[in-house]
């Protein structure tokens, strides 16, 4: 019985010799540094307080998308509140986007001319 229960969680495709699959090596591609800067990056940022707004605002305001992780905002209401109202400013004020993804742990703020297309693409409904 638990082979039957191993066989239908793994499948029941004999395993796969080592020359079928294709190594990444994915620290080629981490920290690789092009010889001329980016026009753009996209930025990641954890905000716990208030205080860390000013940084992840500044990025926006030098042209740069940010990636907001803003679950420890979760616990303080008023402090969730007042960051989201300065993010959604920042996004007013150079004419970008905001926009919170899944349960609104992560926040999506871009600069001017970028807009977050409200559409999914796959994964179902």
């Amino acid at each position: 019985m638990v082979k039957k229960l191993f066989d239908s969680i793994l499948g029941k495709n004999p395993v796969k010799s080592e020359d079928e699959y294709m190594e990444l090596d994915l620290a080629s591609y981490e920290g690789s540094t092009s010889e001329e800067p980016a026009s753009m990056y996209v930025k990641i940022a954890t905000i716990a307080d208030l205080k860390d707004t000013p940084r992840v605002k500044d990025e926006v305001y030098n042209g740069n998308i940010v990636i907001i992780d803003i679950g420890r905002l979760k616990m303080d209401k008023v402090t969730f509140e007042r960051v989201l109202k300065d993010l959604r400013d920042v996004a007013k004020d150079v004419n970008g986007d905001i926009v919170g993804l899944g349960d609104q742990k992560y926040v999506v703020v871009t600069p001017m001319s970028v807009k977050v297309s409200r559409e999914k693409i796959g994964g179902g409904v």
